[in-house]
């Protein structure tokens, strides 16, 4: 899994969001390491929503009408949320096995 599938994934863990939304919080939660431009965070989400992890949903609470075109939300599967969980832990494994290689003991040198 990419980095910003990951991101894009893990932005959508606690309700659905639309395209916009998606983009501020993974540049936030990225510390900016991150920061999707509109065509590939969409493609993203299009990918995501082909493999069964990302679904078009109705926004989980009342928002009020964009002036512009109608907002898509997007929220995740259970299929994507069983994904997500998986990276996280594959990811934190990782992380352990390079702090062990490298004698580093809760993250301190």
């Amino acid at each position: 899994m990419s980095p910003l599938e990951y991101h894009v994934l893990l932005s959508m863990a606690d309700g659905a969001l639309y395209g916009y939304a998606i983009k501020s919080v993974v540049e936030s939660e990225s510390s900016g390491a991150v920061t999707p431009r509109a065509g590939s965070l969409y493609r993203v989400l299009a990918r995501l929503m082909t493999r069964g992890l990302v679904l078009e949903v109705e926004p989980s609470e009342a928002t009020p009408p964009h002036p512009g075109r109608a907002r898509k939300y997007y929220g995740l599967s259970p299929e994507g949320r069983s994904a997500l969980a998986a990276e996280a832990r594959r990811l934190k494994e990782a992380a352990a096995l390079a702090e062990e290689r490298l004698g580093v003991a809760g993250g301190r040198p």
